[in-house]
């Protein structure tokens, strides 16, 4: 059971931008000592508890700090970028840290609607394009990182559009979902398919069947390959770790209700506040589909996550908060989850 990390590089109600940046940098190089897998960075606008907004930018400075493990991202949102841009920058990546990146790329926006409007040049994204032209776009992501590069047709000429003058290798890319639609871009497309299980859970099934049963073969994926992300929290004891995920949970249960999100809370203000009943369905929901407790606990729950889907690697978005009086520039949860879980796992 291959064990990865996936990072959105939350902020917490005690913790300016810089700090949250430091925490990252840290955990990183965690993951890197403690022999993960992948270390992957996300893509989200103007949400107060996410400082990921440019996985590029926090691609390049994880892996410069780190030495072996896999960096990239989990993922860029294709319907905010050009293509070429996209390619460029991550072939950049992968010159400077050979067979070191991947480039996860997404569907949505990851970002609120006004947001998304700002991104795309103010031409919105009201009809869909955006994701009706995924597809080709993807496609154009991936012939601008090779050799050959892409052949754009002027009315007297051929024109060759590369993302960088000689590549000698390229990123390995991914499609990132939640939903059939994106399982079956990934099988026609031939290319390796994250799971965003630690956003919703209800299709989870249904979109790994899509995607092995519709797979074809390519030059970047010989066989359908599929990991699940999955939102983790381990600590010494269970009480400790449901304590350290809660404010995860207030925060998700109020953006399903539509209350301001805000920055992460901590642990003491969280376990001093309500819920709405339609709040509290939320959380749980949330709870149940996470993966809480000791050590064993958790490293049990994986392994019954992995034999469930079949997945080849799992990715953890270690999403516990702090208590009172914690270093801003750390997160400790986050550190003893990956710790703990490296520790368990190599006594097995």
């Amino acid at each position: 059971m291959r064990l990865s990390v996936l990072d959105l590089t939350p902020v917490r109600t005690d913790q300016s931008t810089p700090d949250a940046l430091a925490a990252t940098m840290r955990l990183a190089k965690i993951a890197d000592d403690l022999d993960y897998a992948r270390y992957w960075v996300a893509e989200h606008h103007n949400i107060p508890s996410v400082a990921a907004t440019s996985p590029a930018v926090l691609t390049a400075m994880i892996a410069a700090a780190t030495s072996r493990i896999r960096v990239g991202s989990g993922g860029v949102m294709l319907p905010n970028h050009a293509p070429l841009a996209v390619a460029e920058q991550f072939a950049l990546l992968e010159a400077a840290h050979p067979g070191r990146i991947d480039l996860g790329i997404g569907r949505a926006s990851g970002a609120d609607p006004v947001a998304s409007t700002v991104l795309r040049g103010g031409r919105g994204d009201h009809d869909n394009q955006g994701l009706n032209d995924f597809p080709d776009n993807l496609t154009d992501v991936i012939a601008l990182l090779g050799t050959a590069g892409v052949s754009v047709q002027l009315a007297d000429r051929s024109y060759i559009l590369r993302s960088t003058p000689h590549a000698l290798t390229r990123p390995r890319v991914f499609v990132l979902g939640s939903s059939v639609q994106s399982a079956l871009v990934a099988a026609t497309k031939g290319l390796p398919y994250v799971f965003g299980h630690h956003l919703f859970g209800e299709h989870t099934d249904e979109a790994l069947a899509c995607y092995r049963s519709r797979f074809v073969p390519s030059e970047l994926a010989a066989e359908p390959v599929a990991f699940l992300t999955v939102n983790t929290v381990v600590a010494e004891t269970y009480e400790e770790a449901t304590a350290l995920i809660l404010p995860y949970l207030r925060l998700q249960a109020r953006t399903a209700t539509g209350q301001p999100p805000g920055p992460l809370e901590l642990v003491e203000d969280a376990e001093h506040a309500t819920l709405t009943p339609q709040q509290h369905r939320v959380a749980q929901g949330e709870l149940e589909r996470a993966v809480v407790g000791t050590p064993a606990e958790a490293l049990t729950q994986l392994r019954e996550l992995a034999d469930r889907f079949g997945v080849d690697e799992l990715m953890l978005n270690p999403v516990a908060s702090a208590r009172r009086g914690t270093d801003p520039a750390r997160a400790p949860g986050r550190e003893s989850t990956l710790r703990l879980l490296a520790e368990a796992a190599s006594t097995k």
